[in-house]
């Protein structure tokens, strides 16, 4: 059995092994738009645009341990940015950079005061960025088009793509934009900055002994998700084409945050299961009883903080420890130490 284990975890940690379930996972992707009516293309589309925001939740949350209940905030901004620019016959490259810099530079703002914060503190700063956003966007009607909202059309499938496919063209967009943050991400919280956010998350005074500046990368993991949010702002006016101060409602903050924890805080794999769980238990809770909707996904939360306190995400975790404690297998060193580590991409 132990020699089983041994071989099968081998298998798994050979990289040729890793690239080749990759490139079937890209192939599947890449193809599967072709083979499935336009509802689910749109679906998988919104999939891919709320798991980018439930990224950028995670950059803040999940990797850098700070509250943060205004994410939806730096979306709606990013979709607002994005149909304006649209709307004024701007180049399509020109809106995208400035629906990434417009959310970074309000989110820079707010960490410069909010990361020095802890606590409810930081909470509460996150959570009037929503509260105030909505009435904003109403009063200044001119840009947004107020209550009634605004709609930009840019993502129109090109001629020599396929004038009916627009669908399969929106996801393409999606699917090209997300792939790209998510690997961004990986490689950012892989490297010395995630190492430091660790640590900073862990302990802000052994990070201050360290020579790490808690408050500097703060700061910086705030104006990341902001901007992250920015992209998935950008990507929502791809797919919906269209906006309002709804856009914006604090309920959606508390669904991220929800989405995020079923998926798995800390964990890039986790976000992709968010985005799943954002979008797509919604439509089967309203199938199930559209009056009990709340209750049901409050119960699925419930349930997931009890079993899986790591989110979905930590399943394969969970699994392989279980077993390996009913087989009495001894585990070297180095496997406890592996165990007692929390993988950050997971």
């Amino acid at each position: 059995m132990a020699r089983q284990k041994v071989s099968g975890a081998m298998f798994w940690s050979n990289r040729w092994v890793r690239i080749g379930v990759a490139v079937v996972i890209a192939l599947v992707l890449v193809f599967a738009p072709w083979n499935l009516d336009v509802a689910t293309n749109q679906a998988l589309a919104r999939v891919g645009v709320f798991a980018v925001a439930v990224l950028g939740l995670n950059v803040i949350m999940g990797y850098a341990g700070q509250v943060s209940l205004g994410q939806i905030f730096f979306l709606g901004l990013g979709a607002y940015v994005t149909a304006y620019g649209v709307n004024e016959g701007w180049n399509v490259a020109l809106v995208f950079v400035l629906a990434v810099l417009i959310p970074g530079l309000a989110g820079y703002v707010v960490a410069l005061a909010a990361a020095r914060l802890g606590g409810l503190a930081i909470a509460m700063v996150t959570i009037a960025l929503p509260i105030i956003g909505v009435p904003l966007a109403k009063r200044l009607a001119d840009l947004t088009g107020g209550s009634q909202g605004t709609s930009a059309r840019f993502s129109s499938a090109p001629d020599w793509f396929g004038s009916d496919l627009d669908d399969i063209w929106q996801y393409y967009i999606v699917l090209a934009v997300a792939a790209v943050v998510f690997v961004l991400v990986h490689n950012l919280v892989r490297g010395k900055f995630g190492r430091a956010l660790a640590i900073v998350k862990e302990n802000e005074a052994v990070a201050s002994s360290m020579g790490i500046s808690p408050y500097r990368y703060k700061v910086m993991a705030f104006t990341i998700a902001a901007m992250i949010g920015g992209v998935s702002g950008f990507l929502y006016m791809v797919v919906v084409q269209y906006t309002s101060p709804e856009t914006l409602a604090f309920h959606h903050s508390i669904s991220l945050l929800a989405s995020m924890v079923v998926g798995g805080a800390a964990s890039i794999v986790g976000s992709l299961i968010g985005g799943a769980y954002y979008v797509l238990v919604p439509n089967v809770t309203n199938e199930i009883d559209a009056t009990l909707t709340a209750v049901i996904q409050g119960v699925i939360l419930l349930f997931v903080l009890f079993v899986l306190p790591g989110g979905i995400a930590s399943l394969p975790r969970v699994l392989r420890r279980l077993f390996r404690g009913r087989s009495g297998t001894p585990r070297s060193d180095a496997e406890r130490e592996r165990a007692a580590q929390t993988p950050t991409t997971e």
